[in-house]
């Protein structure tokens, strides 16, 4: 019998409240709870569900995790100051709550105490239940960290959650000692459900790092591996566990964002699909199963489709209208991907109005959507790009005294406008269009590439046209590697290595725009790899992540450079050996 229950005995029963208080907390009873509050999550009763959670978090371990868990997810959808404080209050009361149902020894010796088979030591359901929430609070913290990509974040959140990432192995270790208990204990599946959720998102991201990250995080005692990751992932997955649809959501975020972003574009949209399926059908209106099923139809290229469900799970909620905000950015990519700039730009215009999550952001996206329209359409919309791209400096972000990447880009890509005789960028979208990846999408529809390839020859011819400015070189290698993209999406790759090579043979002369080289490399190594040239694919991307640094969205590069080159060694070819084996 669990110290709960022997508790739960115990109490004076003509104390009712706190009768309903212990039958409240008992681990069934919180976990039945708390399964409740997920499901009116799901089916957007967001208030509801922490109505429900609320009034148990100082008592409960699972109310805590639960409650402080939509507390993080608001705040990482709103990156809103008071939300981020929220949450992180929220995560230091759950941390407490949690340690007094912990052992009092760690659960180290216990597993040690289980192999000498001294069963005196055997921890309580209740406390290996709360080693495990006690983990999942430490890697959200880190999670808050994580929202800033640079190097610096990763390193200062990996060092916060190395004590997470210990507690979940000891949980493993554990949870492999006492397969037996899956039987006799109906809460034992959810114990296990989340030691694959923790074990194998552990894995996955520490297996994103790149190498001078990872070992430091080697050193650390960390180690990851990919596949054990998606391994677990799928697991977790596939279990009738309260955290299943954590894992779920984790191999989503994985497949539709992480591979986009950081990696080559190259997600698994099938088991995406697959996965999301049966959420699908149960909660059909749910803004969180719309919304992934939209982004899934956006990387596939079928854009009118995805437009459609983004605009459904706007309508889904007014509750959260965070969630708006996602699907804003998502639909300005949408028509952004069909060249239907006064769409975009309208989506681009709420997100200034709306969302704070990244102001600078949203408005040099702005202003580089108006770019693309001919003055008199902007001049009707009351627009002034000069003066918006003027506001993007005073508008970023800094966390702990760093800026973010993306914003530190926008704002060198306006500077040029603050001189008396401003230069025009020459086409602000598409690199934007290119600094999210977003050519890996449109690449799978030839006709919008191939438009979109016509744009870029005539900014071409233009700036053969005109005076050259100080920016003329600059603005030159930017349209030739976002052509080579455009031809190597088509198939034409003697053209697209040409524009690559363009680039680099200019990059003594390259004034501005210094991420041009080793980015431009990156995308001819790809271009070797398409060939079926690894070797040439692997010497290229090396050359970029070895000789060059202090460029813009550097941190950037190198997550994709190392995506690249695991997946390139993790075919037959011989390659070095990946560092991040288990």
């Amino acid at each position: 019998m669990g110290a709960v229950e022997k508790s739960l005995q115990q109490v004076d029963l003509s104390n009712s409240s706190e009768v309903a208080m212990s039958r409240k907390t008992d681990l069934e009873s919180a976990l039945k709870d708390c399964t409740t509050a997920l499901e009116l999550f799901l089916t957007n009763k967001f208030s509801d569900a922490l109505s429900l959670l609320k009034p148990w978090k100082s008592e409960s371990m699972y109310h805590a995790v639960g409650y402080s868990s939509i507390l993080v997810m608001q705040a990482g959808m709103t990156f809103d100051p008071k939300d981020m404080e929220d949450a992180m209050t929220s995560l230091g009361e759950s941390l407490q709550t949690c340690q007094r149902f912990r052992k009092k020894v760690g659960i180290i010796e216990t597993i040690t105490s289980l192999w000498y088979r001294t069963p005196a030591e055997k921890p309580t359901e209740a406390e290996m239940h709360a080693e495990l929430c006690y983990a999942e609070v430490l890697m959200q913290k880190a999670v808050l960290t994580f929202l800033d990509e640079s190097i610096i974040s990763f390193i200062k959140g990996g060092m916060r959650i190395r004590n997470s990432y210990q507690i979940f192995k000891d949980c493993q270790a554990f949870a492999n000692m006492t397969k037996d208990m899956e039987e006799q204990r109906p809460t034992y599946v959810h114990f296990r459900g989340g030691v694959n959720m923790g074990i194998g998102s552990f894995n996955l991201m520490l297996s994103l790092f790149p190498s001078r990250v990872l070992r430091l995080m080697e050193f650390l005692g960390f180690s990851g591996d990919r596949e054990i990751g998606l391994s677990e992932l799928r697991w977790g997955a596939s279990s009738n566990s309260l955290r299943s649809i954590l894992s779920t959501m984790t191999l989503l975020t994985f497949h539709l964002y992480i591979t986009v972003i950081l990696g080559t574009g190259e997600g698994n949209l099938t088991e995406a699909e697959v996965l999301l399926e049966p959420y699908t059908e149960r909660f059909p209106n749910g803004a969180l199963m719309l919304f992934y099923t939209a982004r899934i139809a956006l990387l596939k290229g079928n854009f009118t489709f995805a437009q459609e469900k983004f605009l459904a799970c706007i309508a889904a909620q007014q509750e959260w209208r965070q969630i708006h905000h996602l699907c804003y950015w998502e639909l300005m990519w949408a028509y952004s991907f069909e060249l239907n700039w006064k769409e975009a730009y309208r989506y681009a215009d709420l997100l200034c109005k709306e969302s704070k999550w990244s102001q600078a952001v949203y408005v040099f996206q702005k202003a580089a959507i108006l770019s693309m329209l001919p003055e008199e359409e902007v001049n009707k919309l009351g627009e002034n790009v000069v003066e918006l791209f003027r506001q993007v400096d005073d508008l970023r972000l800094r966390i702990a005294g760093k800026s973010i990447p993306t914003e530190k880009f926008a704002a060198k890509k306006a500077q040029r406008y603050f001189s008396s005789s401003s230069v025009k960028l020459v086409v602000p979208a598409l690199e934007m269009m290119y600094v999210w990846n977003g050519f890996t999408v449109v690449g799978k529809r030839p006709e919008l590439t191939q438009l979109i390839l016509a744009t870029l020859e005539k900014a071409e011819e233009q700036l053969e046209n005109e005076n050259p400015s100080e920016y003329y070189l600059d603005d030159q290698c930017v349209v030739q590697l976002l052509k080579g993209l455009c031809l190597r999406h088509l198939g034409r790759l003697v053209q697209a290595e040409l524009c690559f090579n363009h680039v680099i043979a200019s990059e003594n002369d390259i004034m501005f725009d210094n991420y041009l080289v080793p980015f431009t490399m990156f995308e001819l190594g790809l271009l070797h790899k398409q060939k079926g040239d690894i070797k040439a694919a692997i010497t290229v991307i090396e050359n970029a992540k070895m000789n060059y640094k202090d460029y813009n969205m550097e941190s950037r590069l190198h997550f994709r450079i190392h995506a690249a080159l695991s997946a390139m060694s993790s075919s037959s070819i011989k390659h070095t050996p990946s560092r991040t084996s288990a």
